[in-house]
């Protein structure tokens, strides 16, 4: 699955839209890596994502195999890794 539609599926961006606007802004990267939109997420990557003031981490579990899922169900999909409070 691609990382911007990735990204909107297990409800880290609300909208695909964002997600698309993070990596245009190349504020997303995989495994340490700045990515496009079109970057294939694996299950085992680890992706950040660079806000203003501080950072976060997910590590891939699972790629869904719908387009959107329940925010509940986001802990099946990636693992929150602990991110910088400070960029």
């Amino acid at each position: 699955m691609r990382i911007d539609k990735f990204l909107n599926a297990v409800n880290i961006t609300k909208r695909r839209a964002i997600a698309e606007d993070m990596l245009a802004h190349k504020v997303v990267l995989i495994n340490d890596k700045i990515v496009k939109k079109a970057k294939e997420v694996k299950i085992g990557d680890i992706i950040e994502i660079k806000y203003l003031e501080y950072t976060h981490k997910f590590k891939v579990l699972q790629i869904p195999k719908t387009k959107s899922t329940p925010k509940s169900k986001q802990d099946e999909y990636v693992e929150k890794l602990q991110g910088d409070n400070n960029v």
